[in-house]
């Protein structure tokens, strides 16, 4: 009798451990689900961090926030422009209408020893009536290589001068730097009902090869590159950040991971004191750089 029940309750036990599997499963997977999405919002399995600091390249005023060297595959944000006041003692010799320190925004990368810098940067234009400005009047795309052990040379690029690639200071743009397959950048900056696409040659950059990211923020000076800043009272301000994330493939998918406080290094060259920053939200950030150490003028 008794080896008879046994046979039953058996078969019970076994009949609702098989009914118990799926919902087991199904909580496995919404399980690691939750933690690939507490990964991208924190920190991935095997991310690297950046390191807590580094040095500053002389020659310009700038707010750098750089990733560490891991497999990113890109950087984005979505960024209001800033307003430039020039100093009005620093006039460029060789351009009429023009002067020696200048505004930009942009991205970029460092995979392999190959540098890149692309965004945007105050330009001259070209007008109605088919003349180019004296004066630096709207921002433009612009796209910088530096040369690679390939062969590859060093190359500069600017979108063409035309109204449907000027943005101006207020208006707010997203703006993103992907590598969408070896030796290919892709670049893309949008808003204020105007786009701007471009296929950028790099044979640095692999999805194999650890790399570096950047935004940056900048008062630019004219040929001073490796100089230390030389002293203006220009001032780049109101610019801010509204989000900036890193690209990364997670499960043979291309995620966005915010690019938060711990995901960069703090760069603010070539001191701390031409800056005024705040932090907000998930990886937004208010920049406002002084040439001058007065902040608050």
């Amino acid at each position: 009798m008794k080896n008879s029940c046994l046979i039953p309750l058996c078969t019970l036990s076994f009949i609702l451990f098989l009914a118990g599997c799926p919902e087991s499963n199904s909580q496995s997977k919404a399980a690691k689900k939750i933690s690939i999405e507490k990964q991208i919002k924190t920190k991935f399995e095997n991310e690297i961090l950046p390191p807590a600091s580094s040095p500053c390249f002389a020659g310009a005023y700038y707010r750098k926030a750089y990733s560490s060297k891991d497999y990113w595959l890109g950087i984005g944000g979505t960024v209001t422009l800033p307003v430039i006041a020039y100093d009005p003692s620093r006039t460029n010799p060789k351009k009429s209408g023009a002067y020696l320190d200048n505004a930009s925004v942009y991205l970029g990368g460092n995979s392999d020893e190959q540098e890149t810098d692309i965004g945007l940067t105050w330009e001259v234009i070209r007008e109605t009536d088919g003349s180019i400005s004296k004066e630096h009047k709207a921002f433009r795309p612009f796209l910088r290589r530096t040369g690679y052990k390939s062969g590859q040379t060093a190359y500069y690029m600017n979108a063409p001068a035309e109204a449907k690639y000027y943005w101006y200071s207020g208006e707010t743009v997203t703006m993103s730097l992907q590598l969408i397959e070896s030796k290919k950048l892709k670049f893309i900056v949008e808003g204020a009902g105007k786009k701007y696409e471009q296929i950028f040659d790099v044979d640095g950059y692999d999805p194999t090869v650890m790399a570096q990211y950047k935004r940056v923020n900048a008062i630019d000076q004219v040929a001073n590159e490796g100089k230390p800043a030389q002293a203006t009272t220009a001032k780049v301000t109101g610019a801010k950040w509204v989000e900036a994330f890193l690209f990364r493939s997670v499960d043979g998918n291309v995620v966005k991971a915010p690019m938060h406080t711990k995901r960069f290094t703090d760069m603010q060259c070539p001191a701390k004191s031409h800056f005024k920053l705040s932090s907000f939200g998930e990886s937004g950030e208010s920049i406002d750089i002084f040439g001058s150490d007065k902040k608050k003028k």
